[in-house]
């Protein structure tokens, strides 16, 4: 990591987003760090605490002694003169979350922490040296208790900084650079995707959605969900009440591939106390999604057929497949095999033919390989 000129930038979004709120010397001098601490004032630091610091940090000390504003929950870090053992400052966190923390070494990354936040939202960061890696950099985690989990582990120190600097983004969404350059990724794991390559576009989404762009959410999950990860990318992200993009609800991709989909689940939800990803979205007070679900209801009841497979040519073959060998998955399959060269998106954001999973004998027909061999094919305006 070049800390100085990537905290530079850091700083510059982090001023235009904050606008009249920035503290005045920050918003002077577009600067969230300090002056760099000097090399004897590291080493005394070390000496104090008896053991060298992990280089990154080391490096990011000697670029600026402190910082403001991880984040959006730690409002200033420590510097030269106060990082120092969790268990001495605040031993507290030991004592209430130790038990959390799954560790076979001599005590725990709490126990052995070495605490790097100063002020933050009842939370703290820090630094674990009984955790390191071939280059010598140590385990950091964060650990807030508002949200009531273990605490977060990651690789090193420029680990943590980049998820913190990817939180501010996904909060604040500030313009610029950084924003525009995710925006030409997104578009290119699009592209990446209707070639065949599902699970390189899911990585530069996943790291897209980090930043809080919306779009790799609904591209996303279109792969999530079509390769059978419902878990690990809920359908329910989509229809949060602070997600949802204005227009996506009138979108054909959610109401021609992802409402018939959630329909089917909801079907076939029956475990007692357990609500399907549709019922949680009506529990929300979203009067689009409501007329919208009772229109689709109403739809049903008057004996229409609502969905349709896909665009016209697709929907007709998958109409006659279902209807010739819908009890037969293997013959079934055969038949979505030699159809799917018709497939075509609905939508400029549509990558994957969910609509498929929204009738339980194609459903069946669709092994994980099977879903995974159409995702490998190119597809659409990149066949």
């Amino acid at each position: 990591m070049e800390w100085r000129p990537w905290l530079r930038r850091w700083s510059d979004e982090w001023v235009r987003s904050a606008g009249p709120e920035a503290d005045p010397e920050v918003a002077r001098t577009r600067w969230l760090g300090f002056a760099p601490a000097a090399e004897q004032a590291v080493a005394a630091a070390e000496a104090r605490i008896g053991v060298r610091l992990p280089p990154a940090y080391r490096e990011f000390l000697l670029t600026t002694d402190g910082w403001r504003d991880a984040g959006m929950f730690v409002w200033r870090m420590r510097d030269t003169s106060d990082i120092g053992w969790l268990r001495d400052l605040e031993p507290y966190w030991d004592d209430g979350w130790a038990e959390l923390c799954e560790d076979e070494r001599e005590g725990t990354c709490l126990s052995r922490g070495l605490l790097i936040s100063r002020e933050a939202d009842a939370g703290i960061l820090f630094l674990d040296p009984g955790s390191v890696d071939d280059s010598g950099e140590w385990a950091a985690y964060s650990l807030f208790s508002w949200r009531a989990e273990p605490p977060e582990r990651f690789a090193s120190f420029t680990a943590l900084m980049e998820d913190l600097y990817a939180e501010f983004h996904r909060m604040r969404k500030p313009e610029g650079g950084t924003r525009d350059s995710w925006d030409a990724k997104v578009e290119q794991a699009r592209l990446d995707a209707l070639a065949g390559d599902a699970d390189g576009a899911d990585a530069v989404l996943a790291e897209a959605e980090d930043f809080g762009l919306e779009r790799a959410t609904v591209l996303r999950a279109q792969l999530q969900v079509f390769v059978g990860r419902p878990s690990g990318h809920s359908l329910g992200r989509l229809l949060h009440s602070d997600f949802v993009p204005a227009g996506f609800l009138a979108d054909p991709l959610f109401t021609e591939e992802f409402l018939p989909l959630l329909f089917a689940q909801h079907a076939e939800c029956s475990l007692p106390g357990r609500n399907s990803q549709l019922q949680m979205a009506m529990n929300g007070n979203d009067p689009d999604l409501h007329l919208l679900v009772g229109a689709y209801q109403a739809r049903i009841r008057n004996g229409e057929r609502p969905m349709t497979y896909g665009n016209p040519e697709f929907d007709g073959l998958i109409r006659d497949a279902v209807d010739e060998h819908g009890a037969e998955p293997d013959a079934l399959w055969r038949d979505i095999d030699a159809a799917f060269a018709h497939w075509r998106p609905r939508t400029r954001d549509h990558i994957a033919p969910v609509a498929l999973l929204a009738d339980p004998a194609v459903t069946a027909a669709l092994t994980p390989e099977r879903r995974r061999n159409l995702l490998s094919r190119p597809r659409g305006d990149r066949r």
